[in-house]
């Protein structure tokens, strides 16, 4: 039987210590979205077990008794009355927002004590879920249901499907003749956290949808726009459309009241392709002129390193080069922005990096979380719990790519790293280095054709998912001074093509100067010099005591939670 210690490891939980009794603490299955302050999973250890339950979600186990695994979760079938009230309270609710009464009828709405009743049925017509509202806006689900997306019985085979924002705006749709929409029972949140383990979005989750076609309908406010957020980075641009509401409306029930049925149909018919590929007028980006104008756009991100965030910031939807003279700390410098991009933001990564075993890059990262040696034989070694903290954050944040049978081509690559945004909200994509990534070409294609189309297709997949992507790419050709000592490469001295310099968003290299032991970062290029940095360069200084790269009078914040 494992230990109590790496069973808790091995399900990423972290205690205080691993004495008898009860401890709260952050669930790994559900934080965020909760409060961070929050402890939800209660841990109980006794006589040489423990068991674990998460007040929040359904992340429950433990040892001793086989159940150290996730248990489904039983949901219990809404009791309704069989005799379900319609009065004419509740069709004036309704009417006086436009809403008729064979459209209430049809969606099967009813009153019970003054509560509007919404039902949610599966693919079967199984009713799973209720949910309720006031007039003045108090709502309650059913206790201890599924939670499936509303008006799932008519959108699971659609091929199109348009989300809205509750149960009225769909309602409101229905009444235009539009069938196919549906919205979550849980609301919209305050902000896009793209948190996979966001209990709100679970019901995307239990209902699974075959369309090809994904039409935005949310509210005009902060809540509607990061429920956007989080369905375009959900389902991706490329399936998706977006719906703008005229002047003075919010929703597409303020539509249907103030401009009738016909204009929201025609809002749905005339829905907005968001422009993934193909030719597009200037009028089509005429929203994003004016939100860049407002100051209301995606913000780059500092990465907590000292004098380097003045000159590197990162930016979602870019491609990034590093490239540097081999052995001179390209990887351990790129390993510590993940590592505080993790810890400062939040961001996930998933990682292809063959050219060293998984473990032995876990065991260096483990290094920088902890600023302390892994191995024995260094007074300030890691104890066990130190790292056993270290893997769950690693094991929070970090995904690794492995290709065991052969070389991968980059297609493959990608299709990893899209199901990791799509089901683990991954933010950050690495390819370390270039040259392990197949360099098979087709027919005639020369290595510079090659090298153009790899870097597209890293562009086109993090611009239409907003994530980052750093490809570490070695130079080729070593520049010397007139004292035959080398001189910091830059992309155009990388193998193939000036393509390198030329279509990245960011170039860094990483150039070490063995005379006074530093490590230079050195921006050769950022696109957008005024939006997420600036050509410069900043010296570090390699701690062998804390395993990190420091500035001079500059003291890195320490890593753990």
């Amino acid at each position: 039987m494992k230990d109590i210690s790496t069973v808790l490891m091995d399900n990423r939980i972290n205690l205080k210590h691993y004495g008898e009794g009860n401890q709260k603490v952050k669930c790994p299955s559900c934080q965020p979205p909760h409060n961070p302050k929050d402890n939800p999973l209660s841990v109980t250890i006794e006589n040489n077990t423990v068991v674990w339950n998460c007040h929040h979600c359904e992340f429950r186990g433990g040892s001793g008794d086989g159940s150290n695994s996730f248990k489904p979760k039983t949901y219990q079938t809404p009791v309704v009355p069989e005799s379900k009230s319609t009065d004419n309270s509740m069709y004036k609710f309704f009417g006086d927002r436009g809403i008729s009464k064979s459209t209430v009828d049809s969606m099967k709405i009813f009153n019970e004590n003054s509560w509007i009743a919404f039902q949610y049925f599966d693919e079967h017509g199984s009713l799973v879920n209720v949910k309720y509202r006031t007039v003045d806006k108090q709502f309650r689900q059913s206790p201890n249901a599924k939670r499936i997306l509303y008006n799932y019985d008519n959108v699971y085979k659609s091929d199109t499907v348009i989300f809205c924002e509750g149960e009225m705006d769909c309602i409101s749709l229905f009444e235009s003749g539009i069938t196919n929409s549906t919205t979550l029972p849980d609301g919209a949140p305050k902000e896009a956290k793209f948190d996979p383990n966001d209990a709100r979005f679970k019901a995307l989750d239990n209902s699974p949808l075959i369309a090809k076609n994904i039409i935005i309908f949310t509210d005009n406010d902060t809540a509607g726009r990061s429920l956007h957020k989080e369905l375009l980075h959900r389902f991706g641009k490329d399936r998706c459309w977006y719906v703008k509401c005229p002047e003075g409306c919010k929703d597409a029930n303020e539509v249907l009241m103030k401009h009738g049925a016909t204009k929201l149909k025609e809002l749905i018919d005339n829905a907005i392709p968001y422009p993934i590929n193909g030719l597009y007028k200037g009028h089509d980006y005429f929203d994003q002129l004016i939100d860049l104008y407002e100051g209301n756009y995606e913000k780059p991100v500092e990465i907590g390193m000292g004098s380097l965030d003045d000159i590197y910031k990162i930016m979602t939807g870019t491609f990034h080069v590093i490239t540097g003279i081999p052995n001179h700390g390209k990887s351990l410098i790129l390993d510590q922005i993940l590592l505080n991009l993790a810890k400062n933001q939040g961001w996930k990564f998933a990682i292809f990096s063959p050219e060293h075993s998984t473990s032995m890059h876990i065991r260096r990262m483990t290094q920088m979380y902890c600023q302390k040696a892994f191995d024995e034989g260094f007074g300030n070694r890691m104890s066990r719990s130190e790292l056993v903290e270290a893997m769950g954050f690693i094991d929070k944040h970090f995904f690794f790519i492995e290709s065991k049978d052969a070389v991968p081509e980059i297609d493959l690559i990608i299709d990893i790293a899209k199901s990791s945004v799509y089901k683990h909200g991954v933010n950050g994509i690495v390819i370390d280095p270039y040259n392990e990534v197949s360099a098979k070409r087709e027919g005639n294609q020369r290595e510079d054709e090659h090298i153009r189309d790899f870097i597209s297709s890293c562009k086109r997949f993090a611009r239409n998912y907003e994530v980052t992507m750093w490809v570490v790419a070695h130079p080729t050709k070593l520049p010397k001074s007139q004292d035959g000592s080398y001189l910091p490469p830059s992309a155009y001295d990388i193998s193939g093509a000036a393509h390198w310099h030329n279509q990245s968003d960011a170039v860094l290299t990483i150039h070490r100067d063995f005379d006074d032991n530093s490590t230079s970062v050195i921006t050769r290029k950022i696109r957008e010099q005024d939006l997420y940095g600036k050509i410069g360069q900043v010296k570090f200084f390699y701690d062998m005591d804390k395993r990190i790269f420091i500035e001079r009078n500059y003291e890195i914040d320490d890593w753990s939670l």
